[in-house]
């Protein structure tokens, strides 16, 4: 059978290729341009292999308003209005093409959360290589249609949508003309504790949706995303930054650029270890073989003698019969002289 598969920008991405690591910028860049170019170099080098923006405005994402429906409560933007916290957060739409640019020279793929149809007609006009659905917008069904409708490839992040959203996001994309689709396992927590990540959720995610699965990741640091890459993640997101003090909305729980470099290099180190079922000598091992135990005999002895316990002995190295063999090589007789120290073969004994 074959497994579900999907390209992005030319770069395969399935279960038995490497993970496909995305280093989300989010709202990092802290309002500088400079900062936003900073970031998508600094995560070519690490080794990602996709930089992800958002695109929206306040205006497009909430409504400028102070009643309580629009106040947070609680957490790391406690005491914000929406609108406040997507003013400082967003990142303006003249940005996107020099920060397209500075991707392509790079050499690292770019693409975005849309929040809305129109930042969808200015990604296309960018010609986006795909999309990425947020875990707030997975039940927005309207505009995952319309990303459907550009032809490009799809992710969605599933932190907070039940089984039955998740069916109906997924059936919406490719009824609407999406060919290429993936689901994240999420949690929409910042920062998201690891055993609130239930990563047994993976493998039943593929099984049941058939689709490209991987792992959004907002724990602090890289070990529950090493972890999901042996439960078949395929793709990992997670959200990074120059400094992890900055100050900005999404600092503190962003990798710092050597965690992401170490990121990419463990999960593919991962999954490289995965391999298939081999039960047979490994190239590495080849060498060692000579220090598994075998039969050597431990006196000189004519032709013709009796072999006894005291004769023949299962120590180290390898170079003869294997110890399993020590009954039946008991009470034969030697076939020539032999010396001590000398392994045992069949073509000693007689």
């Amino acid at each position: 059978m074959t497994k579900p598969f999907m390209h992005i920008a030319g770069r395969r991405i399935a279960a038995d290729a490497p993970p496909y690591v995305i280093a989300e910028m989010s709202a990092n860049h802290n309002g500088r341009l400079e900062t936003a170019i900073q970031l998508i170099e600094t995560a070519a080098r690490a080794g990602a292999d996709a930089v992800k923006l958002q695109t929206y405005t306040p205006d497009t994402i909430t409504l400028k308003a102070d009643s309580e429906d629009f106040c947070i409560k609680g957490g790391l933007w406690d005491g914000k209005t929406l609108y406040q916290l997507y003013s400082e957060a967003y990142m303006p739409w003249d940005w996107h093409q020099p920060l397209f640019a500075a991707a392509a020279k790079a050499g690292i793929t770019i693409f975005s959360s849309p929040f809305d149809s129109t930042a969808v007609d200015l990604l296309e006009d960018l010609n986006a290589p795909a999309y990425k659905i947020a875990s707030f917008e997975a039940i927005d069904l309207p505009l995952i249609a319309y990303v459907a409708r550009t032809g490009k490839p799809m992710i969605i992040s599933t932190g907070m949508a039940d089984a039955e959203e998740i069916a109906e996001a997924v059936e919406t994309a490719q009824s609407a003309g999406c060919k290429e689709l993936a689901l994240l396992h999420c949690v929409s927590g910042y920062p998201a504790p690891a055993e609130d990540y239930n990563l047994m959720t993976i493998p039943d995610m593929a099984a049941r949706f058939k689709l490209v699965t991987g792992l959004s990741d907002h724990t602090l640091d890289n070990s529950t995303a090493i972890a999901s890459v042996a439960l078949g993640a395929s793709i990992i997101e997670k959200h990074f930054t120059l400094d992890r003090n900055g100050g900005g909305p999404d600092d503190s729980f962003s990798l710092e650029p050597d965690d992401l470099a170490a990121l990419c290099r463990d999960s593919r180190t991962a999954w490289s270890a995965l391999g298939r079922v081999d039960y047979g000598r490994k190239s590495s091992e080849t060498g060692n073989a000579q220090f598994r135990r075998s039969l050597y005999f431990v006196a000189d002895l004519p032709a013709g003698t009796e072999l006894r316990p005291e004769h023949v002995r299962s120590v180290r190295p390898g170079f003869g019969l294997p110890p399993k063999f020590l009954s039946s090589v008991i009470g034969r007789r030697t076939s020539r002289a032999v010396a001590r120290n000398t392994p045992v073969g069949w073509q000693d004994l007689a």
